[in-house]
């Protein structure tokens, strides 16, 4: 009953114009990585507010939801996770923890993947075996790909840089603009913590890096050296 609700909810917001716009933004054409994937058209704070409102749902429910073809509705369910790992102890941290894993295909673009790996996956993880963001960062998957490499910005909350920089390495040479981005944006993430150490680890491996991978990493470094890295001559 309490699931219908929401689904009622969700349809009686929907936009159909901005159903189309995040279609595009979201790349689910023919052969793009969204290929397929459905949309209401409803706004992010609107799902937020949702998933707070119906963060009783259970299991089940979830599982129905990721199930969605509608984009919106997986998004609901992740962010209702989101809620329930934050003020879960630990037991439920880890129920969370391994559906939120047994889901990973539900989890299928990169809005999805940012704003919850981190907070389910990467939190998880923080004093735990890290083996299986090394397995997922060797997957022909394109999110589990991502999923390894955005887990880490809780670690870098921490200042704890090793793994970001291992799987870094790792995703040097991936094809995919969406990991060369993502790399990027938790090497600037270091640097945000440090300068220094972000540095270290770009002198040694800016020059084999793709150009996209570099200039997120460099983003917020002064003009003058952000050249100096694009041009080579650090």
């Amino acid at each position: 009953m309490i699931l219908k609700r929401l689904k009622k909810e969700l349809k009686g917001k929907a936009d159909k114009e901005q159903a189309k716009l995040l279609a595009r933004f979201f790349k689910t054409g023919p052969g793009e990585y969204g290929h397929g994937d459905k949309f209401l058209g409803i706004k992010v704070p609107i799902l937020r507010q949702l998933a707070k409102q119906y963060i009783q749902l259970d299991f089940l429910e979830l599982q129905e939801l990721l199930l969605s073809n509608y984009h919106e509705e997986r998004m609901v369910a992740l962010q209702i996770l989101v809620y329930r790992f934050k003020k879960g102890d630990d037991i439920t941290r880890r129920k969370i923890y391994n559906f939120y894993i047994k889901n990973w295909r539900a989890i299928n673009n990169w809005d999805l993947v940012d704003t919850t790996t981190p907070n389910i996956m990467g939190e998880y993880l923080k004093k735990k075996d890290k083996m299986i963001l090394y397995d997922w960062v060797k997957s022909s998957n394109l999110w589990k790909r991502r999923m390894s490499i955005i887990a880490t910005a809780a670690f870098i909350r921490e200042d704890n840089f090793k793994d970001t920089f291992a799987i870094s390495k790792l995703l040097l040479r991936d094809k995919h603009d969406l990991i060369h981005k993502a790399v990027g944006w938790m090497l600037r993430e270091v640097g945000n913590r440090s300068r220094k150490i972000e540095e270290t680890f770009l002198r040694r491996w800016y020059k084999e890096m793709p150009r996209t991978m570099l200039r997120y990493a460099i983003e917020k470094f002064p003009e003058e050296q952000r050249k100096k890295y694009l041009h080579g001559t650090i």
